[in-house]
């Protein structure tokens, strides 16, 4: 067989298809970050603090969003990789077309619960009331995009499986830059506030959504037609249980942002900052954060087509080789990251708005001390999501989901419980570096243990 008859997965340079796939994956995930950062630079410019706390407190609703477009995107696309490694075409179909189909249906779900329960879930992620109005006009109209947003987010995925990073990337970017246009059209210039910034974000997720539909309907490496888009039990299992690992470290990181949220509030009442102030200095710091994050993330994106194929294929160098690669680039955007939080974090911080009379001193002290503290070891954080996604990659979402719940579940939330009983809003800030520090030390030695097991399938020639 010439290689022209082969998955270039199996054969072109792991470095050349980490470029092929992870920097369309990384710009993706990039624009998908800014997203809700455009909103809150308009919002904290145009409506203040309390728009931008509230904005704050309404992220974990994107967060849910996000983790059921891992679920079935990650989930789908590994299980589609892992399957045309292994020559199986006709699976390989089912795996995709229940993917779509599980996305668009998970979407309307959650968009539906949330403006039924919209009031309870805002007072349960720690609304301040005087910020409850506008958390809940902004949020009651996002909702509306749920469904967008999570077949956008998860379809990107499956197109990059397809082989077609380049449009996965290209429905993210149309997306993020239809609604930077209109939010400062309809924030700025009509100053519509909160529902101004929700309808561009809205109407930014359709468009992108449209792109995605319409690379389905013209699948390119199999066919899809009605019957793979029907639901089955197996095929709907498997994706499921391969994408546990994603959807869990997102669902984490959402129980992170609630508990974080109304300890932010309680503590921040107990001193100078007030109840809003933390909140909006911790929702920010936490936002620019996630732009490094995107492109980690982004990078363990882009190797999981390679990762899932080659071992399915028992190509374990490649595996090794698409991991190495992923985790010398992760780290060195982190260091960058990690200088920069540390020389200009008043800065960045002004990007946002300054606050008023009465609170632009205390605005910034708590906010340098997020950036200082708090993100501390933001030079180790890329091992854990690169780790967690090359245990998907490789079928064995245990050990994925296991990963993914460090840092967020089992040292985050315990130390943020115990640790402000101690020092107040300062055992808050101290939890973040703690628990980065701890979830890294396990995902170094999870990745060590699994390649030594890699190294014993080869010499046994499995």
């Amino acid at each position: 067989m010439g290689k022209k008859d082969e998955n270039p997965l199996q054969y072109e340079s792991v470095f050349r298809l980490m470029i092929k796939f992870g920097v369309p994956s990384i710009l993706g995930m990039l624009v998908s970050s800014l997203y809700n950062i455009v909103d809150q630079l308009f919002i904290g410019r145009a409506v203040g603090i309390d728009g931008n706390t509230a904005t704050n407190v309404a992220f974990p609703f994107t967060t849910v969003c996000t983790a059921l477009a891992l679920l079935f995107g990650i989930g789908g696309a590994s299980c589609f990789n892992l399957t045309m490694g292994r020559g199986d075409k006709k699976q390989a179909s089912y795996f995709a077309g229940n993917s779509f189909t599980l996305l668009a249906l998970s979407g309307i779900v959650l968009g539906a619960l949330t403006l039924i329960f919209l009031n309870p879930l805002l007072k349960l992620f720690g609304t301040p009331p005087a910020v409850m109005p506008l958390a809940s006009e902004y949020v009651r109209i996002t909702a509306i995009g749920f469904p967008f947003l999570v077949f956008t987010t998860g379809g990107g995925h499956l197109v990059r499986a397809d082989g077609s990073p380049k449009t996965a990337m290209i429905c993210n970017v149309v997306g993020a830059v239809v609604n930077t246009i209109l939010d400062a059209l309809f924030v700025m210039h009509f100053r519509w506030g909160m529902a101004g910034a929700a309808w561009a974000t809205v109407i930014g997720q359709v468009v992108s959504s449209v792109i995605v539909f319409r690379y389905a309907m013209n699948y390119k490496t199999v066919p899809l037609t009605k019957e793979h888009i029907r639901i089955k039990g197996f095929i709907s299992k498997r994706v499921a249980s391969i994408g546990m690992a994603s959807f869990f470290n997102q669902i984490a990181i959402g129980i992170v942002q609630v508990v974080l949220n109304n300890s932010l509030k309680h503590y921040g009442e107990m001193s100078k900052y007030g109840d809003s102030v933390p909140i909006a200095c911790c929702g920010i710091v936490m936002k620019v954060n996630m732009i490094v994050f995107a492109i980690v993330i982004g990078l363990a994106q882009g190797t999981q087509p390679i990762e899932s194929f080659n071992y399915g294929a028992k190509q374990y160098d490649r595996v090794r080789k698409a991991y190495r690669l992923a985790v010398t680039a992760g780290a060195g955007v982190s260091i960058v990251a990690f200088v920069l939080f540390h020389l200009f974090p008043r800065e960045i911080l002004s990007l946002f708005g300054s606050g008023d009379d009465t609170n632009y001193a205390t605005y910034y002290e708590l906010g340098e001390k997020f950036f200082k503290i708090f993100l501390f070891f933001t030079w180790l954080n890329c091992l854990q999501p690169i780790t967690s996604t090359f245990f998907t990659s490789i079928g064995k979402p245990i050990k994925g989901v296991f990963l993914s719940l460090t840092r967020q579940i089992i040292f985050f939330i315990p130390f943020l419980l115990i640790l402000p009983h101690y020092f107040q809003i300062d055992g808050i800030i101290y939890t973040g570096p703690t628990a980065d520090f701890l979830s890294a030390i396990v995902a170094i030695s999870m990745a060590v243990y699994e390649f030594r097991n890699i190294r014993r399938l080869e010499s046994e020639g499995k």
